[in-house]
C-alpha cells in the first residue's frame, strides 16, 4: 500500500501539492539557479498563492533542502531496489546511469557543486546530511568490493574513486552533449558511462 493511499483526502491533496511544489522548484533551479530563484517564481509555477506556498515550506532554504532530500531519497531507493545478484561494479554503474538519466530529464539541480552558500546551508540541514551519509556509506561498500574484485583500481584510495564518481554526475560535458551534439539522451548516458569506467584511451593506450 502506498503512502498516499493511507492518507485522508485532505492530506493526499496536501502531499500532491507539495510534490508539485518540489517539481516546480527543481525546474526553476535548473533554469535560474538558487540565487535568482524566488518563492514568487515557485508559487506562480504551481498556480498557488504565496501564503499557500509558505504553508508547505517556511523559507526558500527549507524548500531547497527538501528538494535535495527528495533527490537523495530517490537515489537511495533506486540503490535499495537493485538486483542483489548484480556485481558491485554493475550496481555502481547502474546508479550512475540512473543519476545521468534523471539529470538529462531535468530532475537534478547540482546546487552543492555550484554554490558555496547552498553547500553551507545543506551542511546545516541534519536531515539532508543523514541521507548523504547513508548513500555515501552504501556506495563506499560497493567501491571496496569492486576494488577487491579487480573491477576498480585497487591502488586508488576509495575517496578518490568516490569523489571522481560523484563528479561524473555533475560533469558539464553532459549538458554540452545534450545541447550541441546529435546524440540522444540514451547515447549520451552510455558514452558517459564508458568514459567513467573505461576512460578515453584507445586499444594502444598504455599507462
Amino acid at each position: 500500500m502506498s503512502i498516499l493511499s493511507k492518507l485522508s483526502f485532505k492530506d493526499q491533496a496536501f502531499k500532491l501539492r507539495e510534490n508539485a511544489i518540489l517539481d516546480a522548484t527543481t525546474d526553476i533551479l535548473k533554469d535560474k539557479g538558487y540565487d535568482l530563484m524566488t518563492m514568487d517564481d515557485v508559487a506562480n509555477a504551481v498556480g498557488i498563492s504565496k501564503p499557500s506556498l509558505y504553508k508547505h515550506f517556511k523559507s526558500k532554504e527549507e524548500l531547497i533542502g527538501e528538494a535535495m532530500i527528495r533527490l537523495i531519497d530517490g537515489a537511495i531507493d533506486f540503490l535499495d531496489q537493485l538486483d542483489r545478484n548484480l556485481s558491485p561494479i554493475e550496481q555502481i554503474s547502474a546508479m550512475l546511469e540512473w543519476a545521468l538519466r534523471v539529470r538529462l530529464e531535468g530532475g537534478m539541480p547540482f546546487l552543492p557543486s555550484t554554490s558555496a552558500h547552498v553547500r553551507d546551508m545543506l551542511t546545516r540541514n541534519l536531515k539532508y546530511v543523514a541521507r548523504i551519509l547513508k548513500l555515501n556509506h552504501q556506495l563506499e561498500k560497493l567501491v571496496s568490493k569492486a576494488q577487491k574484485a579487480g573491477d576498480l583500481n585497487p591502488d586508488l584510495p576509495s575517496d578518490v574513486i568516490l569523489f571522481s564518481y560523484y563528479s561524473r554526475t555533475c560533469d558539464p560535458a553532459v549538458e554540452f552533449l545534450q545541447r550541441y551534439s546529435k546524440l540522444d539522451n540514451e547515447a549520451i548516458i552510455q558514452h558517459m558511462l564508458k568514459v567513467c569506467f573505461a576512460g578515453l584511451g584507445g586499444p594502444n593506450h598504455t599507462h
